[in-house]
């Protein structure tokens, strides 16, 4: 594998370990999500009895992104319920948490970081946990009212109140967003229009069975979705109206959301000189070429040895168990992190769970029967299982999870049957 591991100081390195980092330093982190918050919790049971400062620049408090494109905006789940913690959390766990701040630089030299309104906060450790942003490709119109993203809260209640009082949705890509955000827009009565570049939705994350299962699905709900179809233009004078394909057929449209991935955050961290390839390099305990900051969440990349490449996950799961990777690096007991990705995503009745990354794989068993709503995908590749597919198949999520970390080679007959398999695999 070619290494794309951050310079510097690597995981075995003694020297983070023990009194280095100090129980009472201070330990600022900036982003205050679902990895951020997941670091600061970490270093508190880890025995980090120091200064630990979360730095957002969202004025909320850390919350859940998940929902926002399901039962947030769908109406069926209120926005406390969004909250990662109570309130009263952060002064018990003798965390700082600081909202409506922008950090805007990182001074290295100085061990700070610099906020808009020109304070420095001195740093023992850093850690990096920025997130990224909705991306908005160059397309015209895109910048025009009625136009919306969504990655965070604020951008989820400003995409509600345009669905308020409107009739049509035009969606530009059927990743998870996009598709989940048709689900929810379905739920509260729109017509909807998901219009897709690729020859099938979920073509970046999904094999194109599961792909073409759920465009059925949507269209089976009421959904107008076309694949295949280039995006030239969104269309209107003073505000957005439509959608012009480069076919020259035209969506019409109240409003319109852009649904085209995550730019990561990494403009910190690349104006700081650190290491950066679509993210920030960190090695296989989240630390960065600089020995004291590390990078964890959505804009970290990782050494796989479990896939044999460098990775960005995109996924709840790796926020957590990063930012435990970090906070144990910085606490003294330092272990690798290389794990199982996985995934979820809730459309309509459906709770679609993938384990694994399906890139490269040579071959597919399936277990179940798509036109029963209940099945599973599993993907191997020479033999050796490294994904599976689960549509409401939660024991089939479940033990393929064990099975990839353990790099096993099932007997694809025998896979079909996943007790049996699993069995087998334990035996």
């Amino acid at each position: 594998m070619t290494s794309r591991r951050a310079r510097g100081v690597l995981a075995g390195d003694q020297s983070s370990k023990g009194s280095a980092a100090g129980v009472s330093s201070h330990i600022v982190i900036i982003g205050a999500g679902q990895a951020g918050l997941s670091a600061a919790e970490a270093l508190r049971k880890r025995g980090h009895d120091g200064p630990v400062t979360l730095i957002g620049e969202e004025d909320a408090p850390p919350y859940q992104r998940p929902p926002l494109s399901k039962g947030y905006l769908s109406g069926e789940l209120p926005a406390d319920r969004l909250w990662l913690k109570p309130p009263a959390f952060y002064d018990m766990a003798k965390i700082t948490l600081r909202t409506g701040v922008r950090v805007t630089a990182l001074d290295r030299a100085a061990k700070r970081v610099i906020t808009a309104d020109g304070e420095a906060i001195g740093y023992d450790r850093l850690i990096l946990a920025t997130g990224g942003a909705a991306r908005r490709p160059a397309i015209p119109g895109a910048d025009l009212p009625g136009v919306h993203v969504l990655r965070t809260l604020a951008e989820a209640d400003a995409l509600s109140a345009a669905l308020q009082g409107a009739r049509r949705l035009a969606i530009i890509g059927a990743g998870y967003i996009g598709l989940e955000v048709a689900a929810s827009a379905r739920k509260r009565g729109l017509e909807v229009s998901v219009l897709e570049a690729a020859d099938r939705p979920m073509s970046r994350t999904a094999s194109p069975l599961l792909g073409g299962w759920f465009g059925a699905l949507h269209r089976g709900y009421g959904v107008d979705l076309q694949v295949s179809a280039g995006v030239a233009a969104i269309t209107g004078a003073q505000r957005a109206d439509g959608v012009r394909l480069s076919d020259g057929e035209r969506i019409e449209a109240d409003v319109v959301l852009i649904a085209a991935g995550l730019n990561p955050g990494v403009s910190l961290a690349e104006a700081a000189g650190l290491d950066c390839a679509d993210g920030v390099l960190v090695d296989a305990h989240a630390r960065t070429s600089d020995r004291d900051i590390f990078a964890i969440g959505d804009m970290a990349r990782f050494d796989s040895e479990l896939y044999g490449r460098s990775l960005r996950l995109e996924s709840v799961q790796n926020a957590i168990e990063q930012a435990k990777a970090a906070a144990a690096a910085i606490c003294g007991a330092p272990a690798p992190y290389d794990p199982v990705p996985w995934f979820w995503s809730d459309q309509y009745a459906i709770k679609l769970q993938i384990a694994g990354l399906i890139e490269g794989a040579d071959q597919m068993v399936r277990r179940g029967d798509p036109e029963e709503g209940a099945f599973a995908l599993f993907h191997l590749k020479d033999g050796v299982l490294i994904a599976c597919e689960a549509v409401n198949s939660a024991p089939e999520f479940m033990t393929a999870q064990r099975m990839i970390a353990a790099r096993a080679r099932p007997d694809p007959d025998r896979l079909r049957d996943v007790t049996v398999a699993m069995r087998e695999f334990l035996s």
